[in-house]
């Protein structure tokens, strides 16, 4: 189907060229002009900004673009509408076969033009050629103008052999540790967001917290330290990356100091049972437990549940080792797909993403909105965020006080990063790493057989992407 339409494209270039000919022959009534040559006038070349007006794209994901409560379209959207009349053709799919869906469409020729970013798309799906660089675009993405220059050592960080695929137009969603300061005023221990104000929230501080809390001999039923997502952001926050990445050739860094420290404090947190292996979608509400760690997702429904108990959060403790306070978080970004029909517009949709998150107007409507508190008819709490608790989210996003981390090995596939059947031997490496010592499957291994166990494993992953 791409080949049919490629040469209807020139059939129709041809017809043009010919129409214009005979139309110059028409009106020359001048006999004497007759033998000279008419050179048929090219129509004139769109610029990339006219390319992107007035475009439909193509959006396969498995959520809309559009406002998900109804109301009002988020600010990208209406932008891409008002500035380029423009508009998105939504094509839903199951987040599980997303990719599957995205190959079966390129092979068929049906089109697609823009695709949501998570960690598979780099470097594995680039590799499977599922996707273009933005470089080519870069005058409609604005990046010639400024518009990304606070983004810049994000975007380099993402580079992949000398391109761009992934701009996130925003940081998002830091992993947190949430907490309840009346909790912690009770058990006479230092607040963490204090402790994090004066830079002296780090492993250490975490864990003498949690050591004291569970051990405190007035407990009157078990208590644990801390639960949630909780070993790959502590990974994170070690500073090394497992896999490197440098002058286009991966290479395996599981051999790095801080990642044996990152595992051996997980070794430590399990081996005290410090670490509650429940799963909470929001922070446990019988004052059994001091810290649970999640994305910025969870605290609305963590406030609803402990309305009454000063929720407060604070980014994952720093590496005492490490120079730079590095956090786990989301990029915001979008796809080019390849063969995308719409490539320029495209970019100037993800212009309009970019203008929206830099807009302070549409923060302060955000931030509004998701501090509005009101009950339900049950006289229960919704979920809702302080502004307090907003403020401090956005404040650990700022690139003075936290460095934002990317593992390539996180995109390598289901070898280095999947479930497998939720066992030691069928998990990804990444998995491993970040759950062995907690989940209690290494109970009286040292972090070295770990780590040997591992090493081969990413050696064959490395070396295959290497050879790409």
């Amino acid at each position: 189907m791409r080949n049919f339409k490629r040469i209807l494209s020139g059939i129709a270039a041809l017809s043009l060229m010919m129409s214009c000919t005979v139309s110059c022959k028409e009106k020359n009534t001048d006999e004497s002009s007759t033998s000279e040559e008419i050179i048929p006038t090219e129509p004139p070349t769109e610029s990339p900004e006219e390319k992107a007006k007035n475009r439909t794209i193509t959006w396969l994901a498995d959520f809309s673009l559009e406002n998900q409560n109804g109301g009002e379209s988020p600010a990208a959207l209406s932008l891409f509408r008002d500035l380029y009349g423009g508009d998105i053709n939504y094509v839903h799919v199951n987040e599980k076969d997303k990719y599957s869906t995205l190959e079966y469409f390129q092979n068929c020729g049906e089109p697609v033009d823009m695709f949501p970013y998570d960690e598979y798309t780099l470097p594995q799906g680039v590799v499977q050629g599922l996707f273009d660089p933005l470089d080519k675009y870069f005058d409609i993405l604005g990046v010639e103008d400024g518009l990304w220059d606070d983004m810049n050592n994000i975007t380099e960080m993402l580079e992949y052999k000398g391109e761009h695929y992934v701009m996130p137009y925003a940081v998002s969603n830091p992993q947190l540790i949430m907490y309840s300061r009346k909790l912690v005023e009770k058990e006479g221990l230092d607040d963490p967001y204090e402790l994090y104000q004066k830079g002296e929230w780090d492993w250490d501080a975490m864990v003498d917290m949690m050591s004291k809390f569970v051990s405190n001999p007035e407990a009157d039923k078990k208590r644990y330290g801390i639960s949630g997502d909780f070993g790959k952001t502590l990974l994170t926050t070690s500073g090394s990356t497992v896999v490197n990445f440098e002058n286009g050739v991966f290479s395996n860094n599981i051999n790095d100091k801080n990642i044996a420290s990152a595992e051996n404090l997980m070794k430590k947190i399990a081996d005290e049972k410090l670490y509650n292996t429940g799963w909470y979608e929001f922070y446990p509400n019988d004052n059994s437990t001091l810290f649970y760690a999640m994305g910025d997702w969870a605290l609305g429904m963590t406030n609803a549940k402990n309305a009454k108990k000063d929720i407060m959060v604070v980014p994952f403790p720093k590496n005492p080792d490490a120079e730079e306070h590095f956090i786990s978080c989301d990029y915001n970004a979008r796809m080019l797909v390849r063969w995308a029909q719409n490539p320029e517009a495209v970019a100037a949709y993800i212009k309009c993403e970019r203008i929206a998150a830099m807009e302070e107007t549409y923060k302060e409507l955000e931030r509004a909105a998701l501090s509005n508190k009101e009950k339900d008819a049950y006289d229960k709490w919704k979920p809702f965020i302080t502004t307090e608790q907003y403020d401090a989210v956005q404040s650990f996003l700022e690139s003075a006080k936290t460095t934002p981390y990317f593992d390539f090995g996180y995109g390598m596939g289901e070898k280095m990063y999947g479930g497998g059947d939720f066992t030691y031997e069928s998990r990804g490496v990444m998995n491993n790493l970040a759950d062995s010592f907690l989940t209690g499957e290494n109970a009286g291994e040292k972090w070295e057989k770990i780590r040997d166990d591992m090493t081969k494993k990413v050696d064959k992953e490395i070396k295959r992407f290497n050879e790409q």
